[in-house]
C-alpha cells in the first residue's frame, strides 16, 4: 500500500507538470512568435546627404582645450571625456593654466583634491555657465578627465 501512495504522488506531479506546460503554451521548441517586418522611414539613404550636425564626436573633437596626449576623446552633448598619461596633477596644472589664458577664474571654494580624484571649477565662460573638470586615477597609469559646462 506504501508504495501504491508513492507511484501516486509521482504520476500526480508529472500530469500537473504536463497540465501547466499545455496552459502556459510551454514545452514546444519550434513555435515562435514572429515579429512584424521591419521598416526604415527615414528615407533612400543612397540619396539623401548624410547630417553634419550632430551632439555626438568621437576621436578627438572638442570645444575645450586638451592636453597633446588626450585619447579616447569623446564628445557627447557638449561634455568631452577623454584618457591622458598625465598625472592628476599635472591635468590640474594644465586647466589652471589654459583657463586662466582664457580669463576664466578657478572657484576654489568647489576645488576638490582626494587620493586619486579632483574637481575643479572655473567661472568665467562666455556661456555663463561654469567649466567643471573632474579626474579619475585609473589605476593603470591614466586618468579619466570629463569636462562640462554646467550650471553650478
Amino acid at each position: 500500500m506504501k508504495n501504491y501512495k508513492i507511484y501516486f504522488a509521482i504520476l500526480t506531479l508529472i500530469l500537473a507538470s504536463l497540465a501547466c506546460q499545455t496552459v502556459l503554451g510551454g514545452g514546444s521548441s519550434d513555435s515562435q512568435e514572429e515579429l512584424p517586418p521591419f521598416e526604415y522611414s527615414g528615407g533612400d539613404s543612397a540619396t539623401e546627404e548624410p547630417s553634419t550636425e550632430s551632439d555626438f564626436s568621437f576621436g578627438g573633437e572638442s570645444d575645450f582645450p586638451l592636453p597633446s596626449d588626450a585619447f579616447n576623446v569623446t564628445t557627447i552633448a557638449g561634455t568631452t571625456n577623454f584618457q591622458t598619461k598625465l598625472s592628476l596633477d599635472d591635468v590640474m596644472k594644465f586647466y589652471r593654466d589654459e583657463f586662466s589664458k582664457q580669463g576664466l577664474t578657478e572657484r576654489e571654494i568647489t576645488t576638490v583634491i582626494s587620493d586619486g580624484v579632483f574637481s575643479i571649477v572655473f567661472d568665467g565662460d562666455p556661456s555663463g555657465q561654469a567649466v567643471v573638470i573632474q579626474g579619475v586615477d585609473l589605476g593603470d597609469g591614466s586618468i579619466n578627465v570629463t569636462i562640462s559646462l554646467q550650471d553650478v
